[in-house]
């Protein structure tokens, strides 16, 4: 995902129109079209993951998800939103502090995840590798 944000035409796009919608209408970006690809590969990445999901776990519930998102949301926070190699090392250090925490104190793993998204959001809001970026007015 990386190579293709960073290295393809239409990740150039989807940055662009992300950045500023006006501005790559302007440039001769299919704004329309970008978006609809994007979605597309979002819900792609979605259905695979829920196809994996659901082998380990396979029982069918309408709230199945919401607790999986969640922590998706705490790995792309922690590891820097806008940052898909910090998406992926946060959802690592996510993992790997749950899974030992589940082994020491079971009942109190996702509250330590909780709490390590709180301390990261006080001491470093843009995340492990995320960018602070001063707006200008």
């Amino acid at each position: 995902m990386q190579a293709f944000v960073q290295k393809s035409k239409m990740g150039r796009a989807m940055r662009c129109v992300s950045e500023d919608m006006g501005a790559a209408r302007l440039m001769g970006i299919n704004v329309n079209l970008t978006i609809t690809v994007t979605f597309a590969i979002g819900s792609a990445l979605a259905a695979v993951g829920s196809v994996f999901y659901s082998n380990t776990y396979p029982i069918v519930e309408p709230m199945m998800g919401s607790m999986l998102g969640l922590k998706a949301f705490i790995a792309a926070v922690l590891g820097g939103i806008g940052s898909i190699p910090g998406a992926i090392i946060g959802g690592l250090i996510m993992g790997v502090v749950e899974t030992l925490a589940k082994g020491q104190i079971s009942q109190w793993a996702e509250a330590i995840v909780f709490g390590i998204l709180i301390l990261v959001l006080l001491f470093k809001p843009s995340g492990i590798l995320g960018k602070n970026i001063k707006e200008k007015v």
